[in-house]
């Protein structure tokens, strides 16, 4: 059994109120494993920053892929074992949403592979093994309880006193998929998050302590309605989840419930981003317990005292919401709201396009072509952008100041910061189908106008007690007022 331990991460600030969704694409999924077993809600050390997040290898297991259990039992829960069934589902294949991890451009460095990746596709599993509530009892001594000991029995335990425990059992749920998400490699997990290095990304980076738990949450999908709602914590490989004496919970007469030390941090969005009619606006972040019960956010991240009840929301994941687990923000993108979405060929389109208008430098009259990724070196033909003011040329010295990042636009004299452009390519952080004519500041990644103005307005959790907001592509945090320049390329389009 593990203990409930995630280690802080940082108060939430009362300004931090407002947070908002986005819209999002592209994922990977694990087919029929079994998500679970029971799980203690473990720490990733002590508070700290929170930032976005990597996916860690895997190991065996379920996860980021597509796969299907071994049928070592015949009753309803196949343990912990997966064999895999390739990359993709078949096309008849009922698909739930997908989950995007804020601050990758596409991709997790330095490739995807098994249970570690930018993105996972959630599918209905070929055998079910979601759970529910059964049956609740108060034991004296919770570690000899059958409930604990028996490894088939998922179960949640309250630690209440040296000698006393409320125990909750579940059952298996024939309508339900169970989808487990932490920084553990361990079987039970389906999709390893570790946390979040802002800035571009050409290999592994990794934090010195980790801020998410090992079983950091759980997502119970229903296979006929293909709703999805998330749960804070997870069940562990002796399939328990166990919230020791210091854990936050509390018990009512008909309610025991509790929350995870740095938290599960939900953010639903006011207006779905993709809608046709306009702007999408921000909501507010909540925090999301054990049960599945909806708070308002805690005076800081670990604070012992729970925030009150939000009684006209719940967990039911909406296009667009955004999930936080304290060193990683995850984006859900439903299937439906992602057919409305563009596709990662549609962006590569679009760029072809601007590509093809031939923007020139005015400086060295040379044509630039926007990369689709990231590259370590500047070629003359890599197009940089003049932040304070929008001008897109070539890379050459005018104006430059000696070891500095400052430069003085030779278009309109204005002195500044430069940067490389790169086109945002991963489809899930779009709010619409458009020219990609802007770019975030500082880290100057492209996208759409209505896009990079909504992530502006999108507080994200950072750090021990606040809220910032970031670019979705490299998890940069944004600089200056609006954080975003539009861009002034010298084409054909002018």
């Amino acid at each position: 059994m593990s203990r409930s331990d995630e280690g802080g991460n940082g108060s939430s600030s009362s300004s931090a109120g407002g947070g908002g969704v986005g819209v999002g694409g592209g994922g990977v999924v694990v087919v029929g494993s079994c998500g679970g077993g029971v799980g203690v809600v473990e720490a990733g050390g002590g508070a700290g920053g929170m930032g976005s997040s990597v996916i860690e290898d895997s190991g065996g297991g379920g996860g980021g892929l597509t796969q299907t259990p071994r049928h070592h039992h015949s009753h309803h829960h196949s343990h912990h074992h997966h064999s895999r069934d390739g990359h993709h589902q078949g096309k008849n294949a009922v698909k739930y949403g997908e989950l995007i991890i804020l601050g990758y451009n596409g991709h997790l460095p330095p490739s995807d592979r098994g249970r570690r990746r930018s993105k996972f596709m959630l599918f209905r599993r070929q055998n079910c093994n979601g759970v529910k509530e059964d049956r609740r009892y108060t034991v004296r001594q919770p570690q000899n309880t059958q409930a604990i000991l028996n490894s088939q029995q998922h179960s949640i335990s309250y630690t209440m006193s040296r000698n006393q425990a409320v125990i909750v059992e579940y059952k298996p749920d024939p309508e339900t998929d169970m989808f487990q998400i932490g920084r553990s490699s361990e079987p039970p997990i389906d999709f390893v998050v570790m946390d979040t290095v802002p800035g571009e990304k050409h290999g592994e980076a990794k934090v010195s302590q980790s801020t998410i738990s090992r079983f950091a949450c759980r997502l119970i999908a229903h296979r006929t309605t293909r709703e999805a709602r998330v749960y804070a914590a997870g069940f562990d490989s002796s399939r328990n989840i166990f919230l020791g004496e210091k854990a936050t919970k509390w018990q009512n007469c008909d309610e025991m419930d509790g929350l995870t030390t740095n938290g599960i941090l939900i953010m639903h969005p006011i207006t779905n981003p993709l809608r046709e009619d306009g702007e999408g606006e921000v909501g507010l972040w909540r925090e999301v317990s054990v049960g599945g019960g909806v708070y308002v956010l805690r005076e800081s991240r670990s604070s012992a005292q729970r925030g009150r009840k939000v009684e006209d929301e719940d967990n039911r994941l909406q296009d667009g919401t955004l999930i936080d687990l304290c060193g990683a923000t995850l984006l859900w993108r439903s299937a439906d709201g992602l057919a409305k979405s563009p596709t990662k060929r549609h962006l590569e389109q679009m760029l072809d396009e601007l590509n093809a208008g031939r923007p020139q430098c005015p400086v060295g009259l040379n044509t630039l072509v926007i990369p689709r990724k990231e590259t370590l070196t500047a070629s003359e033909k890599q197009p940089l952008v003049y932040l304070n003011c929008g001008h897109v040329q070539g890379l050459h010295q005018w104006g430059h100041e000696k070891d500095s990042n400052t430069r003085t636009c030779p278009m309109c004299l204005m002195v500044g910061p430069v940067v490389k452009l790169c086109m945002g390519i991963e489809p899930a952080f779009y709010v619409d189908i458009g020219t990609p004519t802007f770019c975030f500041n500082p880290c100057g990644h492209m996208a759409t106008e209505k896009t990079v103005k909504f992530w502006a307005s999108v507080p994200i959790p950072h750090g021990t007690n606040g809220f910032q907001a970031a670019c979705p592509f490299c998890a940069t945090a944004l600089e200056g007022h609006p954080g975003y320049s539009k861009l002034i390329f010298q084409d054909n389009c002018d």
